[in-house]
């Protein structure tokens, strides 16, 4: 019997929650799964986006972290972490939050 091996989007903003990132990454390897995360692929634009949504596409769980910044804000006003949520929400992507344990130590704005 083979088991499953689900593909997980990970996302936050990234200069703050680099080490919480890379926590989740190395959980999600250890079960034997695949993370799917912004070190992987090119700085977002819109183009990039595109791309990102076809990543987003392919995965089986997006799992969001949130720490203190809301992160770099695309044209339309929304920051791409969270264009990224609305996305995978409007295509049924189930969603895990993380809400980081002490902001306070987390660097705050964009």
């Amino acid at each position: 019997m083979q088991n499953k091996r689900y593909q997980v989007f990970i996302s936050s903003t990234f200069e703050d929650l680099r080490e919480e990132r890379r926590a989740v990454q190395d959980v999600v390897i250890s079960t034997g799964d695949f993370p799917v995360q912004m070190e992987s692929f090119p700085a977002a634009d819109e183009d990039q986006f595109q791309f990102i949504k076809s990543l987003i596409d392919q995965c089986d769980y997006y799992l969001l972290i949130i720490g203190g910044r809301y992160g770099t804000v695309a044209e339309e006003g929304l920051s791409y972490t969270h264009k990224e949520f609305r996305y995978a929400v409007s295509k049924g992507v189930p969603v895990l939050v993380m809400l980081h344990g002490d902001r306070g130590k987390i660097p705050g704005g964009l």
